[in-house]
This record gives structure tokens, sequence and C-alpha cells, in this order.
């Protein structure tokens, strides 16, 4: 993920010029912060996030199984009493966002209606596809499908598994968690910050969006809270993909040199990446995260065209299509949850992917707020929801069908069944050519990959936990980097051999009040837009009313 061409001077406003009709409120940003320790930092969000995220791992480090028994307890009674609302939620921000596009309201632009892009279309849409999206593609883009196919963790809509069906629903409930619902959320999220950033004045932070509804209350504790609470989710989510990245490089060095993964290695592995992202940090946005993502973004295109060539290239490019419209005709059925038959499947895989996209959403909101003023709305949704969609369709099936082939011909690593989904990437790409190399450059991509999330998530927190600020001192974007190394590391220690059921439950626990803010962020958002278009329609008639030559 890259932001350092977005990133403005110290002292320099976000907007880069004076917002459009922007609130009359007598805060300044960084007016709360205080100094301590060379730290600029917002009193009191920052010691609240801070003390809640190191007391977690903390006591996960030191009673690591009482508490993952507390996490998955917490787990289960959300899953119980909210799975409903973690199902309804991308349904509603999807419809909230396409509703949007076709309204009136689709013509505001983010800065004002003079804004100009700051990026080009080609640069703005590479730049979204280094959110954050790559590790989950790298582990899942496989494994996702197979599991899916042979009854690994259960079939969606229990389906019967090994059949044609299966096959199908693989694919469609694939597409169904990585396409339009997570975009749709990141999107919502990102729209919010940047219009109230962007044309309203007012600081980069998530209590910004509340504006609306709560007014000047949003810099109280109200404020406070809805800050302390998209920090907790954040550092969760980028925990979860820290974990399951560490996990798949773990496990791919121990494929190549022939030796066991275990927690040690996975954690010294996060320890490692860690200190990569400390150094990132101290190299700043251009020596640092932009370079790596350059490197990245290009190997993984490398390595999708690999696939692409290498394995069942005339399935590949059948799947695609097919893929596509079976997502379309199975979307309704996979979209319920009430009397599902397939409650197990249902809760570990969907509704875990949606509190990992929401709890991913302040992140990945806020870079796509930074890199997106001079769009209008409408060109803002179609670009962030379809352009990520189309790689999502192409790599899965890509990676998915090249799996499956390998599975259904009944040679090579993958024609057994399925014992792990972290090493699924390594045995496909042992049944190819090169697969030295390529799993090589698979473990790079994922090792970059991690150190750019740690990197930029950790300056994400940083603009929250300092009060909105762009120009914090770099030993706090430091102090995050490494928390969310520690967090990562304290998931893995306590989950012991189930590791994933450790990273859900941290994920959906900690996303569930993140939920309920971004629903009444949809609301304060239209109540924002609404008023922005009557004041800007009142100018309009003003104008057109003043005689000519006055």
């Amino acid at each position: 993920m890259t932001i350092e061409s977005t990133t403005p001077e110290p002292d320099a406003p976000i907007t880069g010029e004076e917002p459009l009709f922007e609130y009359e409120t007598d805060y300044e940003v960084g007016q709360d912060n205080i100094e301590v320790l060379g730290f600029d930092i917002h009193n009191p969000v920052f010691f609240l996030s801070a003390g809640l995220v190191l007391l977690f791992s903390a006591a996960t480090l030191i009673f690591p199984e009482s508490s993952t028994q507390t996490l998955v307890a917490a787990k289960t009674w959300t899953l119980q009493s909210a799975d409903w609302l973690f199902a309804i939620t991308p349904i509603i921000v999807l419809l909230f966002a396409l509703s949007l596009c076709v309204s009136p309201l689709g013509r505001i632009r983010l800065g004002g209606p003079d804004a100009t892009p700051d990026f080009k279309i080609h640069s703005w849409i590479a730049m979204l596809f280094a959110c954050g999206v790559g590790i989950g593609f790298m582990f899942y883009g496989a494994a996702e499908p197979l599991a899916y196919y042979t009854d690994w963790y259960g079939t969606p809509l229990g389906v019967e598994p090994g059949t044609p069906a299966a096959e199908r629903l693989a694919f469609s409930a694939t597409i169904f968690h990585w396409g339009l619902f997570p975009w749709a959320i990141y999107a919502t999220v990102g729209l919010s910050l940047g219009f109230f950033a962007h044309n309203k004045g007012l600081p980069l932070s998530i209590r910004s969006t509340f504006y609306p509804i709560l007014g000047e209350r949003i810099w109280g504790w109200p404020g406070h809270i809805i800050d302390l609470f998209a920090v907790v989710s954040t550092i969760f989510g980028l925990a979860t993909t820290i974990g399951i990245g560490a996990t798949q490089a773990a496990s791919g060095l121990a494929y190549l040199f022939g030796f066991e993964p275990n927690p040690g290695l996975q954690i010294g592995l996060i320890a490692a990446m860690t200190g990569l992202a400390v150094l990132s940090v101290l190299r700043g946005l251009d020596g640092g995260v932009k370079l790596l993502s350059n490197i990245n973004m290009g190997l993984a295109f490398a390595l999708l065209m690999f696939v692409i060539i290498a394995g069942p290239t005339i399935a590949i490019f059948t799947g695609i299509g097919q893929n596509f419209l079976s997502y379309v005709g199975d979307t309704p059925s996979l979209t319920g949850w009430i009397g599902r038959t397939d409650i197990l499947w249902f809760h570990d895989w969907t509704i875990f992917y949606w509190a990992w996209w929401i709890s991913w959403s302040p992140f990945v909101g806020m870079f796509i707020a930074r890199i997106s003023r001079g769009r209008t709305v409408r060109q803002y949704f179609a670009v962030v929801l379809l352009a990520p969609f189309t790689i999502c369709v192409i790599w899965f099936s890509a990676f998915g069908k090249t799996a499956l082939a390998q599975h259904q011909s009944g040679t090579g690593e993958l024609a057994g069944d399925m014992t792990s989904a972290s090493l699924v990437l390594f045995e496909m790409l042992a049944g190819m050519p090169f697969p030295e190399i390529t799993s090589a450059v698979a473990i790079m991509l994922l090792v970059i990959f991690i150190v750019t999330s740690a990197d930029s998530g950790a300056l994400v927190v940083d603009t929250i936990t300092s009060g909105g600020k762009t120009d914090s001192p770099v030993g706090q974007r430091v102090f995050w980097a490494t928390a969310l190394g520690l967090t990562a590391s304290a998931l893995l220690y306590g989950g012991g051999t189930d590791v994933l059921q450790s990273l859900q439950a941290g994920t959906i626990t900690a996303a569930l009040p993140f939920t309920v803010i971004l629903l009444v962020c949809c609301l304060s958002l239209y109540m924002g837009m609404r008023d922005d278009q009557k004041q800007m329609n009142a100018e309009t008639v003003d104008k057109a009313a003043e005689p000519a030559g006055s």
C-alpha cells in the first residue's frame, strides 16, 4: 500500500484549498494533543488505545490458554447474538453506495466543484490494489476454492463436495467474499472520511464523519469513543492479516526446506518483519512504502501471469466468465442467514470475512480518502467498486482453477485431501514449472505485503491517535508498527495449534462495535451530503437571480 503522494507537507491543509461550505467550528486540529517524550498525541485516545492493545498483548502472552478461551467465548456470544447484524451490514452498505451513485448526490465532487484529481486514473486504480488485499489474495487465492470444493471446512449451502455444483459454488462463494461487498464497506468509509475532510475541513479522523449527528460533541467523549473503537478494530484486523501472512510464509519456508512449521517460527517471522516495517517507517514514505509497493505490484502481476500461462490457460479464461455468472446467480442464496443448513460454514467463513472487512475499513478507508480528492461520488464508487472486483474475479479464477485442476487430475501435492490452507499455494506451485523460484517469489510477496501493511497501518492508526494530524513525529508510527507486531504475535501464541481460530475470534469480537459505527456513519454521510447539495443548489439559485452586470 502506498500513500506517499497524498500526505501533505507539515502544516499544510489536507484539502489543498479552502473547503466548500466548511462547517463553522472553533476546533483546531491537535488542540487536545499533549507532548510526551517527543510524542504529539491526542489525549485521551492515544492512551486508551495503547493501553488496551498492550494490556491484551501482555495478558495473552502471560496467560495464553485463558486469553484464547476468553476470546473464543466472546466470539461464540457474538455469533449467537449478532450474526444477523454482520450478515445484513454489507448488504445495507452496498445498497447505500449504489443509491448514492444513481442519486443527484452522485454529482458531488470530493474537494468541491472546482477540485481536480490528484492522480491520473491509472495511478489511482493501481494504488487501490496496493491497499491491503495482497496478503489475502496470496493466502486464499488457491486455498479457498479448493477448500469449498473438497469440504475441508464445510461447503457453501451444504452442497455435496466434489460435484459440479460444488465447483460452481466454490468460485461464486469465494468471489462473494472478496468482491463487491468488502469494497462497498471500504469505499463508504473512505467516502465519509474524504467528504468531511476535503469538503468540510474537518480532521481526517473517524469522529469527523459523525459531525451532522453529534455536532460539536464529536470533540468530546462521544468522539473519543468512536476513535477508540476505530483504532482497536483496525489493530485487530491488521494483526489478523499479519498473522495469516506470517503463517503462510512460515509454511512456505518449512515446505521448501523440509522442516515442520511451528509457532516459534511464525512469531520470529513477525518480529523480523516488524523490524523491517520500523525500518520502512524510518526511511519515510518515498524510501519505504513507495519502493516496496512498486516492487510488490510488479511481482504480483508476474506471478498472476505465470499461473495463467503455466496453468490450465483455457480453463482459466473460460472460467472467468463462468465464475462471474455463477457469482451473480448464487449471491441471493449466499446472502441469506435465516434457516441455513450450513450455519457452521456460514459463521467460520462468511461472518469472519464480514468482520475482517469491517475491522479493516478505517485503515483502507483512510487510504482511499487520501488519494481520491477531485473525483465525483459517481466516479469514485464506479472505480473503487468495479476495478478491485474485476481483479478479484481474474485472480481467484486463475489460482483456484489451477488448484482444482491439479486436485481433480489426481497428480501432485494437491491430489489428496487438503490438510492446511497455508500450504495450498506452495503445493500448487510444486506442480508447475520452476517451483523453487515461484515459491521464493511468493514468500517475498508475503513478506513485503506484511511490511507495507504494518507500515501503512501504523501511519493510519497514528493519524487517528494524534487527533487527525498528518505530520506527527515518526516515533509514534514506530510505536504503532511495533504494537501491531506484538498483537499479531500474541494472537498466534495464544492460538496454539489452531491459529485461524484465534485470529477469527479476535477479529469478530473487535469488529462488533465498529459494525454499529459503520451503519450510523452511512446515515451521517447522507445527512452531510444532502446538506451540501442543498447549499450548492441554493447558491446556484441565488446567482441565477442576480441582475445581469451586478
